[in-house]
């Protein structure tokens, strides 16, 4: 959250852009980690952002977070993308993340 303030805060305040919010909260939103495809264990995330004295503006920002390596992932579209992306870095989608693996059949 640190990174991303700082880089909002270098915005002009003449920009066409959205203005950078006043407060930001981190919500994880699982209980428990979820192995993805891969077998790798993630939780989910939002970021829920505020303007002035308005009410709280839920999901702004989701992803995920991946146990033990600390990655971070968010949603940019259908796709995630490494957390760099909402610091102006160039990268791209990383298939596979955050998405639960299928349970195991029963037969």
């Amino acid at each position: 959250m640190k990174p991303l303030a700082k880089s909002e805060a270098a915005t002009s305040r003449f920009s066409r852009g959205r203005p950078p919010p006043r407060e930001r909260r981190v919500r994880v939103t699982q209980s428990t980690t979820t192995p993805d495809k891969n077998g790798k264990k993630f939780m989910a995330f939002t970021i829920d952002v505020r303007f002035g004295s308005s009410e709280w503006h839920e999901n702004d920002v989701l992803g995920c977070v991946y146990a033990g390596s600390g990655e971070l992932f968010v949603k940019i579209g259908d796709e995630f993308r490494p957390a760099a992306f909402l610091l102006g870095k160039d990268v791209e989608p990383v298939a596979g993340v955050c998405v639960a693996a299928p349970p195991p059949s029963q037969s």
